[in-house]
């Protein structure tokens, strides 16, 4: 079975020169529309197919963008990376999704493997944006654009994410407007920077009621199953110390939380109100509607891929853009009409 037709069989077909056909495939506006035509029509009676690892060798780079994130189980980085692939898509470019699984040795491997691959750039939610493989990457000019993350303005990198500092408070403090004095922080593991930023803003709001204590209760992942077990670790506490009010770090943990609470028979929001964070889908859906802060997911992953053709078009003294969007409350049954 003969190989796929290349370039110079194209070119005999359509009695053209092998410049025309790489004009017709890399400059087409160069090409007489007629000659193109004819070009193109040969192409398809040959079943011709570009050698894309060919091209990416003398450009340099691919057309593939790649996304690097922690959990593809969680709906907001599929979001997340639905806008990314929008955008991506409106620019010729292709989008592939990669998951470190909040391991870093899969991070490390993920990224190597990436530089290989020649791509346009990397969007990352990192465990480490001082890991030394993503360093790598920059020195050796490829974009990557930090996702989830605020970057400090001289750290060299370009970042999109929203204040979570901010969206903690808001958080907190919905929860002690509804009359709560006991609360709870349900975290992920501590390492994360999104997780101690919701901290920081709920102890923030705390700070301004001399009347009301944060318990701060870390879970292993921010996944439904630690939601559960969070929420029973709540309800072994006496009554007298049980938090009426339980913000979490992000809606699986919430709806984890809301689960475990049904099937102990407590009562939400009229025994505990909930308050979760991120506003994915699910979250309105919920058998109790979760409050939750809302971020712009897909215009997040937009802005990420943007920031990224900025980077890989611009000149070489590019200054690197930290994009911080302001997360909202969305109010909703979880929370609201305590007994």
């Amino acid at each position: 079975m003969s190989g796929p037709a290349g370039i110079r069989e194209v070119a005999a077909r359509a009695k053209v020169s092998l410049g025309t056909v790489s004009n017709v495939l890399n400059r087409p506006h160069l090409v007489r529309a007629q000659t193109r035509a004819r070009v193109e029509a040969a192409m398809s009676d040959l079943g011709f197919v570009r050698n894309e690892s060919a091209r990416q060798l003398r450009a340099g780079r691919s057309r593939v963008v790649a996304y690097l994130f922690l959990d593809a189980g969680n709906p907001f980085f599929t979001d997340v990376a639905r806008g990314s692939e929008e955008h991506s898509r409106e620019h010729g470019l292709a989008l592939v999704m990669c998951t470190s699984d909040g391991r870093p040795e899969r991070e490390e491997e993920y990224l190597a493997l990436l530089l290989e691959q020649r791509v346009h750039g990397v969007l990352i939610t990192t465990l480490d944006e001082h890991g030394t493989r993503l360093g790598s990457l920059r020195d050796l000019g490829v974009p990557v654009v930090l996702v989830d993350r605020r970057a400090s303005a001289g750290d060299g990198w370009c970042s999109v994410g929203v204040d979570d500092v901010h969206g903690g408070e808001v958080a907190a403090m919905h929860l002690l407007e509804q009359g709560h004095r006991r609360l709870a922080f349900v975290g992920g593991p501590a390492r994360l920077p999104q997780v101690e930023d919701r901290l920081a803003g709920a102890q923030r709001a705390l700070a301004l009621a001399a009347d009301a204590s944060l318990l701060e209760l870390e879970c292993p992942a921010l996944t439904v199953p630690a939601g559960r077990q969070a929420a029973r670790r709540l309800l072994e506490l006496p009554a007298a110390r049980r938090p009426t009010g339980v913000f979490c770090a992000n809606d699986l943990v919430a709806l984890g939380a809301l689960q475990e609470f049904a099937q102990r028979r407590v009562r939400v929001p009229q025994d505990v109100a909930v308050v979760g964070y991120d506003d994915i889908d699910f979250a309105a859906a919920a058998a109790v509607p979760l409050t939750s802060v809302r971020q712009p997911r897909h215009l997040i992953g937009r802005t990420a891929v943007e920031l990224l053709l900025r980077e890989a078009g611009g000149p070489a003294g590019h200054i690197h853009e930290q994009v911080q969007f302001v997360p909202e409350l969305v109010v909703r049954d979880s929370s609201v009409g305590r007994r």
